[in-house]
């Protein structure tokens, strides 16, 4: 990617990617910073309920491929990624990341007590659903994070929401992992047949869609 293309000019090239190329496949490098991205992505109390698959055979993606509606996408891609949530997040999890904070920043417990405590009692008072619900708002947070970074590094992607998650839980066994899937993510890089490739891309002018405020 040359020197002066910049974050504008990456988001009006990407676009929902419909058909990869089978033949073209990420590189261990470019996998690598998908699954950074993931991790540096913002989350509520950066708690991090949430992980991500990060499928590259073929033959998983063919028997997940029904239960997303045969969707191309699937199979055609080069990984794909599934944003999951994390189910078994109580408060130990609040535990576990002040003792790796501590670990981290070498913060004392007499500075972080106080904070810990604080979000253990907001979680005691959420509902299993409440907690999965904003684990899965995050999912979206971590999802378009995901997709800027890909635009910038030239792989497309294609966000999905359109897939059977009880059949992609029961195959995957995310049971088991104590994770439910939410979102998925194909990434790879376009199929020159691809009918999306080479349209224009639609979108509202700014001002119908901003409101400056004085």
């Amino acid at each position: 990617m040359s020197s002066d293309t910049n974050i504008i000019d990456s988001l009006k090239w990407r676009y929902a990617c419909k058909k990869f190329d089978k033949s073209k496949k990420l590189n261990a490098d470019q996998v690598a910073i998908l699954k950074h991205a993931f991790n540096l992505t913002a989350t509520s109390f950066g708690l991090q309920p949430l992980k991500m698959l990060v499928i590259k055979g073929d033959a998983l993606k063919e028997q997940l491929l029904p239960h997303a509606y045969f969707q191309p996408q699937i199979t055609t891609c080069s990984h794909l990624l599934v944003i999951c949530i994390d189910t078994a997040f109580d408060e130990s999890s609040i535990d576990a990341y002040f003792e790796l904070e501590k670990s981290i920043r070498g913060t004392s417990e007499e500075i972080v007590g106080k904070f810990r405590n604080q979000l253990k009692s907001i979680f005691k008072n959420k509902t299993a659903e409440q907690i999965d619900g904003s684990a899965i708002n995050q999912a979206y947070i971590k999802i378009g994070t995901l997709m800027t970074v890909c635009a910038e590094q030239r792989i497309d992607s294609c966000p999905m929401e359109g897939f059977n998650p009880v059949k992609f839980d029961a195959i995957l066994e995310l049971e088991q992992k104590q994770l439910r899937s939410v979102l998925l993510l194909p990434v790879g890089f376009r199929a020159e047949d691809d009918i999306m490739s080479g349209m224009k891309k639609v979108r509202k002018p700014i001002e119908d869609v901003v409101i400056d405020l004085d």
